[in-house]
């Protein structure tokens, strides 16, 4: 199975929805190398990267889930191996 290195980045600025977030990416966690969040209050936001190593299908997944949430947008950059 091929896999590609990537990372989601995510802004969220409903924190109401973080449960939904965690709950998503628990049901990844096979797949994820690396979490790292931050909350930045002067905008009342949270910024988190997740960091990859999955066939394409599933970040492809993963991302869309995100993306689905209310409050939450997400972009994912894939490395070139």
């Amino acid at each position: 199975m091929d896999t590609r290195v990537a990372i989601i980045g995510i802004i969220l600025e409903k924190k109401d929805e973080v449960d939904k977030l965690n709950s998503i990416l628990h049901d990844y966690s096979k797949w994820i190398i690396g979490r790292m969040g931050m909350p930045y209050p002067k905008k009342s936001i949270n910024i988190i990267n997740i960091i990859v190593d999955a066939p394409q299908d599933e970040i492809n997944t993963l991302s869309g889930k995100i993306g689905k949430l209310s409050g939450i947008t997400s972009k994912v950059i894939y490395s070139n191996v």
